[in-house]
């Protein structure tokens, strides 16, 4: 949204989510990319892991949407044969591979749920505002936990996440604020749930230190909205056609590319030379856990 013309007139809010917020710190050209660019340069080929972490998420979504008595560690196991989603994965054989360890991980993992325990959400989407931003996001679980709420995150990536990680997430922070005010309960709890190891990462955090992370969203918000602004006043209207050659170099002073090992994964590695330098391109099934046991 673009700041009013005349004089003295509010700002319009920046809109967002965590994830954009996050790929403006990562890197401002695939930011560009992924937000800016129409028709959005071609990514990349998708990622094994990433087809992990959907087929567990959705597995675990849809148990918490069965009848109480249907709600089974073999239910989820079900749920996630059924839905399991095979892009980025060797061949056939690697894919009924993971998909038989994610089915594995998905049951320990209920096994140790209460099915009467019904969450107050479940991918939900919750949103907020600053007197800069309105940010909104989805939330893999919301819990209550007393008088109060918590923030449940699924992961099932190779790293084994700490509670500094917890404490340091954004997106977390900007849950938890959201979630309390869309529900007027307390929401300090923000956990980690790591499907592969069993482990849970756990921050309690106070009203001063999400005050901090909303304070960081609005500063990183704050760079992007100008990017953005500065990008609109360049590209030409109407945009081009999916068939034409858009020459962005123009863009690099406002958009650099912030390269690093990150660039081994990033989708639009093949429309970025400095990337391409930077790290090698990894196979699309390179973050495979080696061991999920």
């Amino acid at each position: 949204m673009e700041q009013l013309g005349l004089e003295g007139m509010p700002r319009r809010l920046y809109p967002c989510t965590p994830s954009r917020l996050n790929t403006w710190l990562d890197c401002p050209r695939r930011y560009r990319m992924t937000y800016l660019d129409r028709p959005m340069p071609q990514r990349g080929p998708r990622w094994a892991h990433n087809s992990v972490g959907s087929s567990v998420h959705n597995a675990l979504a849809g148990w918490w949407r069965l009848p109480l008595s249907d709600r089974t560690p073999e239910a989820a196991g079900r749920l996630l044969a059924r839905g399991w989603l095979t892009d980025g994965f060797r061949d056939e054989a690697q894919s009924a591979q993971w998909r038989d360890r994610a089915r594995e991980m998905t049951e320990r993992y209920v096994a140790g749920l209460d099915p009467d325990d019904e969450p107050l959400g479940v991918e939900r989407t919750v949103a907020t505002r600053t007197d800069s931003i309105a940010v909104s996001g989805r939330i893999d679980r919301l819990d209550a936990r007393g008088s109060e709420l918590a923030v449940v995150d699924y992961k099932t990536g190779r790293h084994v996440p700490t509670s500094d990680d917890a404490r340091g997430s954004l997106a977390l922070a900007i849950y938890a604020v959201a979630a309390s005010r869309v529900l007027r309960r307390p929401c300090r709890r923000v956990e980690l749930h790591h499907l592969p190891s069993g482990e849970v990462a756990a921050w309690e955090h106070t009203e001063e230190s999400l005050a901090r992370h909303l304070r960081r969203a609005e500063q990183i918000a704050a760079e992007a909205a100008a990017a953005d602004e500065t990008y609109r006043a360049r590209v030409p209207r109407p945009r081009p056609s999916a068939d034409a050659e858009v020459d962005h170099a123009p863009h690099d002073d406002t958009f650099p590319p912030r390269t690093g090992t990150l660039c081994s994964w990033c989708d639009f590695a093949r429309h970025c030379p400095e990337g391409q330098a930077a790290a090698p391109r990894k196979e699309p099934w390179a973050a495979l856990p080696v061991d999920v046991t």
